[in-house]
């Protein structure tokens, strides 16, 4: 890490078993708590419709800005270590339900093809529930393949009803 560039670097993360908003909350905590990675910004909470097998809950999703000395490899392996620690397991079916899942979508102008570590991640411009969290962060930010901004990516999936901005429940 000595030496490294820092790189900005941008992380959607969700949620939809057990206390959401807890697993969510851990997951910063843990990310805050890593040596070389510093959380930049948070976008605001949305909840959204499932995608995947029945039944589900509806996710929590947001995106994290972080500014990072660790390469690709290490993030993401830093990345599965803390989602592991809230009680993710992975299985054989995708897009299960999943108490936290912290997916890296970019990471500077890069990109790289690896078994296991696709930059950008490839299914980025397909999910609204992604993009706009990652557009209240990066609306200006040039996907590197697509050559859109991640605001031109989000206003082609939108959807309101599915993807709808979390209001902060009201003080009693």
């Amino acid at each position: 890490m000595d030496g490294a560039i820092e790189e900005r670097v941008y992380v959607a993360m969700g949620s939809n078993l057990g206390d959401r908003d807890a697993h969510l909350a851990a997951g910063l905590a843990a990310l805050r708590a890593t040596e070389g990675i510093e959380v930049v910004a948070v976008s605001p909470l949305y909840e959204t419709d499932p995608v995947g097998p029945p039944p589900q809950g509806p996710y929590l999703n947001g995106a994290i800005q972080l500014a990072t000395r660790l390469d690709p490899a290490a993030l993401l392996e830093r990345l599965l270590e803390i989602e592991a620690a809230e009680g993710r397991t992975r299985g054989v079916e995708r897009n299960a339900a999943r108490t936290l899942d912290l997916d890296l979508l970019l990471y500077g102008d890069r990109e790289l093809a690896e078994p296991g570590l696709e930059i950008p991640h490839p299914r980025l411009a397909e999910r609204p529930f992604v993009l706009e969290p990652l557009r209240d962060l990066a609306a200006e930010f040039v996907h590197p393949v697509l050559g859109e901004t991640i605001e031109a990516l989000a206003l082609r999936v939108r959807d309101p009803a599915a993807v709808r901005r979390r209001t902060p429940p009201t003080p009693r």
